[in-house]
């Protein structure tokens, strides 16, 4: 499979972009450097390229029910202009992929994770009923997000309708230059936020409009290296490494979203029966002295291995590492005291009420 560039490519290049292979893309890890990037969203605002994210509209008399099937959060609630998080499973339980849906009213769209484009098609497609159409429409949707707490007032200079009226997980349709764009309260930083679905031509317009107008509040680019401690630091999963097909919602912390009372679903049965029988469960943690934790790191309890780190990172807002693990019961509360083993050294750690980061403004 050929390397795939985004339509901002020569942006990331002309800001000095670190650029690396992600899930068949050439994307930037860094530009300025993760901490400082990671800080500017926490304080000002920051810009994210997510163009290789997938997407698939769902149309069609059956859809709304063929969604309620295939994902285990309830769809019927969803009203048009509402986003929903929820996630796909196999018939054991185990999580295919998380996800984002979109109602617009006509139609759907989900958004999944870039690994998994072609894993979720195949899925959907699959157990596709009649009377849905399914489209991926990945590779003619770019999508960038923009994050941090003067967010709206950036994004507003340049879109006319008033963003205040946006509630969280709510999103607008509007138009930009002619284009068709969708302007949604999502995100994945735990800040004020916005996330913008565009076609290749008009996504880097708005990016560059975006960066210029922002300069006055101190808007920086932003790579996936500060992507991922920023949605650490709030207890965000990431596919393949927090959650995969060998991990059940309940034991992730996924139970919100998992909704067995809806009815039948792909999944349901198991799950029912996994919410009675969790032998583990993903905690947070803090390091208790100077070291960072990394994925795959064992875990002990007075010497015995009680887990594994699934996520790990040093903290940029917190000044001290921090991670996720799955830790074996009856080892999960908060308070307990474990031993993180790094480079064949034994490191204190605390297990710890999420998120880590507390003072986040995605809610305001």
């Amino acid at each position: 499979m050929p390397i795939k560039n985004t339509s901002l490519y020569s942006r990331h290049l002309e800001l000095q972009g670190k650029m690396i292979q992600f899930a068949g893309y050439m994307m930037p890890i860094q530009y300025t450097g993760i901490v400082n990037e990671h800080h500017a969203v926490r304080n000002t605002a920051g810009m994210f390229d997510l163009s290789h994210m997938g997407e698939f509209i769902v149309k069609g008399k059956n859809a709304e029910s063929f969604l309620q099937f295939i994902t285990i959060n309830d769809v019927i609630r969803l009203k048009p202009g509402q986003a929903q998080y929820s996630a796909m499973c196999f018939e054991d339980g185990g999580i295919i992929d998380d996800l984002l849906i979109y109602c617009y009213g006509d139609r759907f769209m989900i958004v999944v994770n870039a690994a998994n484009i072609q894993k979720d098609f195949d899925w959907l497609e699959k157990n596709l009923m009649d009377g849905v159409v399914l489209e991926n429409v990945s590779d003619e949707i770019n999508l960038i997000a923009l994050q941090g707490q003067e967010s709206r007032r950036i994004l507003q200079k340049i879109i006319p309708s008033d963003l205040s009226t946006i509630p969280f997980y709510h999103f607008i349709e509007d138009k930009y230059e002619d284009s068709n764009i969708l302007i949604a309260r999502t995100g994945y930083t735990g800040e004020l936020g916005f996330e913008i679905y565009g076609n290749l031509d008009v996504i880097p317009k708005i990016w560059d409009n975006l960066m210029d107008v922002g300069k006055e509040y101190g808007i920086v680019p932003v790579g996936l290296g500060a992507r991922d401690t920023l949605r650490l630091e709030m207890k965000y999963l990431l596919y393949g490494y927090d959650i995969d097909e060998s991990t059940n919602p309940f034991e992730v912390g996924l139970g919100w979203i998992t909704k067995p009372e809806k009815g039948n679903f792909i999944g349901r049965k198991e799950l029912i029966q996994k919410k009675e029988q969790i032998s583990r469960r993903l905690v947070c943690f803090e390091m208790t002295e100077r070291a960072i934790p990394r994925n795959g790191y064992p875990i002990f309890l007075r010497n015995k291995k009680v887990g594994e780190v699934t996520s790990g990172t040093q903290s940029p807002s917190l000044n001290k590492g921090i991670g996720l693990a799955f830790i074996n019961h009856p080892h999960t509360r908060v308070g307990t005291t474990l031993e993180v083993e790094i480079r064949s050294q034994k490191k204190s750690a605390v297990i710890v009420k999420p998120p880590f980061y507390k003072s986040g403004t995605a809610n305001i």
